[in-house]
């Protein structure tokens, strides 16, 4: 099985996908233009999606008081230095900038509506390149 997608319930998703396609990238795949705004999100692979709305029937989570490490949606970054600066101009705020031992350096933002977002340059890549997942995987 494959992930599709990751679901949040959030305070207002049409401003939030408006920043996330301006500002981190991603593309709207569906958006519901009445409550409850339902709007797919989908990474730059087009592999993987986020799908944020606001169902005031359930509780939207306190975002910005929540320890970045309870939930947080994780970005790979060819440069967090830069990336953070950039999005800090554009509303985000941080909460931590750590370069491991591993050579990895990740950093926690949080998005202008207090959702953790980190930025990941790992000194190893745990992900395949998406020239690599392009050309599949069989085994020879």
């Amino acid at each position: 099985m494959k992930l599709e997608h990751f679901a949040l319930n959030v305070e207002n998703p049409v401003e939030m996908a408006a920043w996330y396609t301006k500002h981190l990238g991603l593309s709207i795949v569906k958006q519901q233009k009445e409550a409850p705004y339902m709007t797919f999100l989908a990474d730059d692979s087009g592999r993987i999606m986020i799908e944020i709305y606001c169902n005031p029937v359930n509780e939207v989570l306190p975002y910005r008081t929540m320890n970045p490490l309870l939930v947080h949606l994780a970005f790979v970054s060819a440069d967090p230095g830069q990336d953070k600066e950039r999005l800090m101009k554009a509303g985000a705020s941080i909460e931590s900038d750590q370069k491991l031992e591993d050579g990895s350096h990740l950093v926690m933002l949080r998005d202008p509506w207090g959702l953790a977002l980190q930025l990941c340059k790992r000194g190893t890549p745990m992900l395949a390149a998406k020239e690599d997942v392009n050309r599949g995987s069989s085994v020879h």
